[in-house]
């Protein structure tokens, strides 16, 4: 068993981060898992020194339900200057955290703020890895509820190689518990799902399992300063990259059998 004793968990309650304390917890270790819901706000760094006390690595699987390039901005580099702050005072060694593929250059919206967010995270004084996810199978419900109106549902043209959040928690964890070499150069690591999709091609599979919406239409991204990444490729998994499933279509099936 790893000497890792305890382990804390922000954002523990978000799409990502109940995965997270799931699989610290089938594994046998001591969770601390907080965020707003109880008390501990990484943004203004209310209850964390407290929450962070004999921990020894945190994982931060934290987000914001702003897709807004400033307030997101704003959420996560002030998340990574209070970890960083905290963490140092609590005696936390390390600190793990999520990001996406493909957004080094990334100019707006929320993989703009997340890139603002990793350079954040470096140059504080605690050691991170970061690891870098293609985006959830979770998320595809999301964007297509975000894009209905009436009977159709507009997807933005996006190619991405989605990945199940919980299989990007058992990475995070594994980061967590056994951890690689201190990074000097070359690309994060990566975790991504085995195969390449389109946005609206996996909301269509959704819409035929739940029944709805009618129509699912791929609708160009001419208003979206970072269209050359997501059409073509940008989001896609590097040569580097960790593959692991399930495939978005046998999500679909275990998350939603048959009756």
């Amino acid at each position: 068993m790893t000497n890792i004793k305890k382990i804390a968990v922000a954002g523990a309650t978000g799409r990502l981060g109940k995965h997270v304390v799931d699989v610290l917890t089938e594994q046998g270790h001591e969770v601390v898992a907080f965020s707003r819901k109880n008390g501990v706000d990484i943004e203004t760094g209310a209850g964390l020194v407290e929450a962070l006390a004999g921990v020894e690595v945190v994982i931060d699987a934290s987000s914001t339900p702003s897709a807004d390039q400033g307030i997101a901005t704003e959420f996560f580099t002030a998340a990574a200057r209070n970890l960083h702050d905290a963490g140092q005072r609590a005696g936390v060694q390390r600190l793990v955290v999520v990001s996406i593929i493909g957004i080094d250059t990334s100019v707006a919206g929320y993989n703009a703020a997340k890139l603002a967010h990793e350079r954040e995270l470096t140059k504080g004084p605690l050691p991170v890895q970061i690891l870098r996810a293609a985006q959830f199978h979770e998320l595809v419900e999301v964007m297509t509820q975000w894009g209905t109106q009436g009977d159709v549902a507009y997807l933005p043209t996006m190619r991405t190689q989605l990945v199940a959040a919980r299989t990007v928690a058992e990475a995070l964890v594994d980061l967590a518990v056994n951890p690689a070499p201190a990074q000097t150069d070359g690309p994060f690591p990566e975790i991504a799902g085995p195969q390449p999709e389109t946005m609206a091609g996996a909301a269509t599979l959704l819409a035929a399992k739940l029944g709805g919406p009618a129509q699912i239409i791929e609708a160009g991204g001419e208003d979206n300063p970072d269209r050359e990444a997501f059409e073509n490729g940008g989001l896609l998994a590097g040569p580097h990259a960790t593959l692991a499933g399930p495939t978005f279509a046998e999500w679909l099936d275990a998350t939603y059998p048959a009756k």
